[in-house]
């Protein structure tokens, strides 16, 4: 069965082929090492966790590529202010090494709490120094750079197009350009290779052009090449990566080898916070930790996350998430039955399932209908191990370890909360119907609900 992606390059869904046989090759563009992921950030990670598990399960094999960027990221991507790394290091009152690697250290954590398959190849740009240096020196070579008083810049008006894949007109653009920090600039979009050192910078290394970091942008097209040569099959990023970072990819590997280094681009969309924007100064830049300390499960986020196109925005609200932690033990719940179901079912009804998973799944990544097929399988009121087995075999896609319970943090109950919950057991007792809904709102009004069953009541707290 063919595989679609949506290609950002071409603004088109086509069909996907390896350029090299069985093999796929693919670029992501890693974190930023100077601070925690957000949610935010690790929607774009499951989408390439997602992108992954598709094309395993299509049986082809991967060779896969992401950066560790430990330097070269400045405070704004227009080549001004001060590197990332450093002012992490000034506020935290460390090295900028163990910044990185604290930070790096935190974002693999995460990997392996929302169960994100890993590439095959990890790549820090400070390891990578020297091979940087030669891809400058070759653009400088091939007459797409100059050197200034302060930086080797990409002149962008060498270029046949620049702003294919955003598709921004330097013609019209130019008027509207952002403030040239260097006047030595041939061009307002022309964008910094490698940065020469002021004397109290920390992370600066000897070149031939003096005491010098890299730019952002030029590691990710030295490192793609290296790894995955001048050509691959698919680049992979955050939405927000397009008009700038990537746009900068693509003109540095055409100045070097005059070739567009992916074939296919493919972006996430952003993930909103009650509809809005995930912002600092809001106090919504939600952490994995954050997750777990209100008592989900990760996996319920990736859960959420399955719910909307990764091509599409996703919006973020606690409600959603415990709806889709609902519907996680609700599944895990429904694998449990069939695995101990003993009713038979027919081959053409499994293969039935199988096709109509694998059609979505190969359809650029279709998680919603992909759900729907799960779902479909949990409610059948035949109850199979063969269902059991088969729901097994597309966790391979979901990655939600379909076979193990929900973890869910158990948070302690005060005291206080405990003595009422006990005064309204013993109002229930002596039939006290009215005592026992006045407590049951002294409850709720201090943060928890309370729910009455056969088996006795339970409380959660309200989150």
């Amino acid at each position: 069965m063919s595989i679609t992606f949506y290609n950002t390059l071409t603004k088109t869904k086509e069909k996907f082929e390896p350029l090299e046989g069985n093999l796929v090759r693919i670029y992501t563009c890693g974190p930023t090492v100077y601070k925690d992921a957000s949610i935010g950030n690790m929607k774009s990670y499951i989408f390439m966790d997602t992108l992954r598990r598709v094309l395993k399960y299509n049986g082809y094999n991967l060779k896969h590529a992401m950066n560790i960027t430990d330097v070269g990221h400045l405070v704004s991507d227009g080549d001004e202010g001060e590197d990332k790394m450093l002012k992490a290091a000034r506020e935290e009152k460390k090295t900028p090494l163990e910044v990185a690697k604290y930070y790096t250290k935190k974002f693999f954590e995460d990997f392996e709490r929302l169960n994100i398959d890993k590439p095959e190849i990890i790549c820090k740009a400070t390891d990578h120094i020297n091979d940087m240096m030669k891809f400058v020196q070759k653009l400088l070579d091939n007459g797409y750079a100059y050197e200034t008083s302060t930086a080797i810049y990409f002149d962008v008006s060498k270029l046949d197009k620049y702003g294919i894949l955003s598709g921004i007109d330097l013609r019209n653009q130019k008027a509207g350009a952002r403030v040239e920090v260097d006047e030595e600039k041939k061009n307002p979009y022309d964008f910094a290779l490698w940065i020469k050192a002021p004397e109290n910078h920390i992370m600066k290394w000897e070149s031939p052009w003096g005491l010098c970091y890299p730019g952002w942008h030029i590691e990710c097209s030295t490192m793609s090449n290296k790894y995955l040569g001048e050509q691959f099959d698919i680049h992979t990023g955050g939405i927000d990566l397009v008009p700038t970072h990537h746009e900068n990819e693509i003109a540095q590997s055409k100045g070097c080898t005059g070739k567009i280094p992916a074939r296919f681009w493919m972006h996430c969309e952003f993930l909103l916070i009650d509809g809005g924007k995930m912002s600092k100064s809001l106090g919504n830049t939600y952490l994995v930790q954050d997750l777990i300390d209100r008592g989900y499960d990760p996996l319920s986020y990736k859960m959420l996350c399955f719910t909307s196109h990764y091509r599409n925005k996703l919006n973020f609200t606690w409600e959603g998430l415990t709806n889709a932690q609902n519907s996680l033990i609700k599944l895990k719940e429904g694998y449990v039955k069939h695995k101990a179901g003993t009713d038979d079912i027919s081959t053409d009804k499994i293969q039935e399932y199988k096709t109509k998973f694998l059609e979505a799944i190969n359809d650029d990544l279709n998680m919603p209908v992909a759900m729907s097929v799960i779902w479909e399988i949990i409610k059948s009121p035949i109850k199979s191990k063969k269902l059991a087995d088969l729901l097994l075999d597309f966790d391979k896609v979901l990655g939600i370890k379909i076979d193990e319970p929900v973890k869910q943090k158990q948070e302690e109950i005060p005291k206080e909360i405990l003595d009422l919950l006990e005064q309204r057991k013993t109002a229930r007792s002596s039939k006290n119907w009215a005592l026992s809904d006045e407590l049951r709102d002294q409850i709720r009004n201090k943060g928890y609900n309370v729910k009455d069953s056969k088996e006795g009541m339970t409380v959660e707290k309200i989150k």
